[in-house]
């Protein structure tokens, strides 16, 4: 197979034609800035307007509870870090998790060393954090719960409404990372009691460099940026129209198409896992079979490292990672992997497969026969599986 086979849609997403088309009038004849008052801004104001209520409607939330940003990233450090100096009166105390992404973590980590106390909460094997754990952590003087609605690693999907529930009754904000999960999984702000929630438009085929945080009405939210008036005086610098316009479109294409997709997607997933844990041996499946994303399948491949896994398969024409992108040239194995209880020498070898809608059963059959060849290989060189054969297969 000559073609590239890119599987790799937890890291970045192939954006949708449609949505380059809405963007392309925004980026060349409908340039000009929508804070300004002229008749010619109007159209670029329309546009965002009813980008916001794209975005809104995909959670079921208000176009004015909307805040455009530049990504995930921004969003969880803005959501985190206002509601931390908002509410410093009433406590210091945030929980979260092991296996959040590190724009959670290290906001977390630097809140500490401004006085803050943070909890970092367990997960069990497959990923997922326990409610009842979760409110033995709470204290009179927890302010915030940030937790991801999908993990970006090995794709668990975390009991949201559970978890809301639990911080509504306690009155606690709820702040969710959904930079996964958002147009990929139903989500309800409302029905799961969500405060605040982060997105991003790369991950559902829109533009990169654009992102939401949703605040409930009403919430105290200082900004994370000083400077101008926009985005109601809450997030200053010249709206990034082009990049909102491809959000609200990729955010309303998601809706149309996320019971249909998410079918797809999960026969693949599963076909894909299936042959792997059948024909591969010594291979470990890595968060909650059923509950989880439906284009995540992520595995540890016992005697041989990721990283020479995904240079083999890159000169194979096969897109993948070991974990998140944000992290890739790091030599420590995934925090996500330890969290749930995987040793360094297992951790090591994880590859995160990640599909999309376009991904075909004959592209997965592919991989796996090749997958098949190169842990042959990999383990043929590595004498702790030498060793392990020879000993008749016990540690």
């Amino acid at each position: 197979m000559n073609k590239r086979i890119y599987l790799d849609n937890a890291a970045t997403t192939r954006m949708h034609e449609e949505v380059l088309q809405a963007m392309l009038p925004f980026m060349r004849d409908n340039y000009a800035n929508p804070s300004a008052i002229y008749g010619f801004a109007g159209e670029a104001k329309k546009a965002v307007g009813t980008a916001r209520e794209q975005a809104a409607s995909l959670i079921g939330a208000k176009p004015t509870e909307i805040y455009f940003t530049a990504g995930g990233t921004e969003s969880d450090n803005w959501a985190i870090r206002a509601v931390a100096e908002a509410y410093a009166d009433k406590g210091r105390h945030i929980i979260t998790s092991k296996i959040e992404h590190h724009a959670v973590l290290h906001t977390c980590e630097y809140l500490e060393k401004q006085g803050y106390e943070v909890t970092y909460l367990d997960v069990d094997a497959e990923g997922k954090v326990s409610p009842e754990a979760l409110e033995r952590a709470i204290r009179p003087d927890t302010i915030l719960i940030s937790l991801m609605a999908a993990n970006n690693e090995i794709g668990t999907l975390q009991p949201l409404a559970e978890i809301g529930k639990i911080a509504r009754e306690k009155k606690i904000l709820f702040h969710t990372d959904a930079v996964q999960a958002y147009g990929h999984v139903p989500l309800d702000v409302e029905e799961m009691h969500i405060d605040l929630l982060s997105a991003s438009g790369h991950k559902l085929n829109g533009p990169k460099g654009v992102g939401i945080l949703y605040t409930r009405e009403n919430l105290r939210l200082r900004p994370l940026l000083h400077g101008g008036a926009q985005e109601r005086g809450r997030r200053a610098g010249t709206l990034n129209v082009p990049g909102i316009v491809g959000f609200g479109k990729a955010a309303a294409l998601a809706a149309e198409t996320m019971e249909e997709r998410r079918k797809k997607e999960t026969a693949l997933r599963d076909h894909l896992i299936d042959r792997v844990l059948a024909e591969i041996p010594y291979t470990r499946l890595n968060g909650h079979r059923e509950d989880r994303l439906s284009n995540n399948a992520h595995f540890c491949f016992r005697f041989i490292e990721g990283e020479s896994l995904l240079i083999l398969l890159d000169q194979r024409g096969i897109c993948a990672s070991s974990g998140s992108a944000c992290t890739s040239g790091a030599l420590d194995p995934s925090h996500v992997l330890l969290a749930i209880g995987l040793p360094h020498e297992i951790a090591h070898g994880s590859l995160r497969i990640t599909l999309s809608e376009e991904t075909t059963v004959e592209e997965l059959d592919y991989v796996v026969e090749e997958l098949k060849k190169i842990v042959e290989r990999l383990r043929a060189m590595s004498p702790l599986y030498e060793d392990y054969v020879k000993s008749g297969g016990n540690d």
